[in-house]
């Protein structure tokens, strides 16, 4: 079972070390490490280069400039597949996700298509936020359930595990969010592939250094990318490949 954890970093150079240095010690087997760098003005690309050389399983892309969270989930899916991993997890590189949560997450999508690191499934589980951004977050849960008709309770959640099956299954080139719509997208065309889709109870903690990415541009598209998906999924344009053919 070959596994790899895609984290993409934009001046995370507050984070950076620690990160990789909790990475390092966790005891999962055959576990690389990319990170895809938007060219980091604070030189988050250069921390983690001088990493490399007695880290063989980190794995560094740097980008010429600040492309988007979902570009760079992709190119990291088609990293994964192309090499031959099994498993391809994903999350932030701010410590909002605990590193150590990566243990059962791939655990569990050992048995299910994917897994997603849920801040909802149980309650509310979530530290540090102000009461203003975790209205618009559990509201735009409750919105994207009901326009999409989706079974999951935390549809934004970036803190995932996929099979590869599920990956190869998705037009990757088809997806066309940006931000953290994204994750939606991806969870939709994976649920109307047919994959089943489990939710583990984890605590999110909101970052305590560094700059948050959230915009109104990124809320924005969240709204209108949900009733993008149903529509292209009403004219047939959601592919919906059978799991036993991905």
């Amino acid at each position: 079972m070959r596994r790899l954890v895609i984290i993409p970093t934009y001046n995370e150079k507050a984070n950076i070390s620690k990160l990789v240095s909790k990475l390092r010690s966790l005891d999962i087997e055959n576990l690389d490490i990319l990170f895809i760098d938007d060219n980091s003005p604070d030189g988050t690309g250069r921390i983690l280069k001088s990493f490399q050389e007695e880290m063989p399983n980190l794995l560094l892309v740097e980008r010429e400039g600040k492309l988007g969270l979902g570009t760079a989930y992709i190119l990291g899916f088609k990293y994964g597949l192309e090499h031959g991993y099994d498993q391809i997890a994903q999350m932030d590189a701010d410590f909002s996700h605990n590193p150590k949560d990566l243990v059962p997450l791939f655990e569990k999508a050992e048995t299910y298509d994917w897994v997603i690191g849920s801040r909802y499934v149980s309650g509310i589980n979530v530290v540090n936020w102000p009461l203003r951004r975790l209205v618009l977050s559990k509201g735009a849960n409750v919105y994207t359930h009901v326009v999409t008709g989706m079974p999951i309770k935390d549809g934004t959640a970036g803190f995932k595990c996929w099979n590869r099956r599920v990956l190869a299954s998705i037009d990757l080139d088809a997806v066309k969010s940006r931000g953290y719509s994204f994750q939606i997208e991806m969870n939709y065309r994976a649920w109307k592939a047919g994959f089943r889709c489990h939710e583990h109870s984890i605590v999110f903690i909101d970052r305590t250094v560094g700059q948050s990415k959230m915009s109104k541009n990124i809320v924005y598209e969240a709204v209108w990318m949900v009733w993008r998906l149903v529509f292209l999924n009403c004219m047939g344009k959601i592919k919906s490949k059978s799991p036993d053919d991905a």
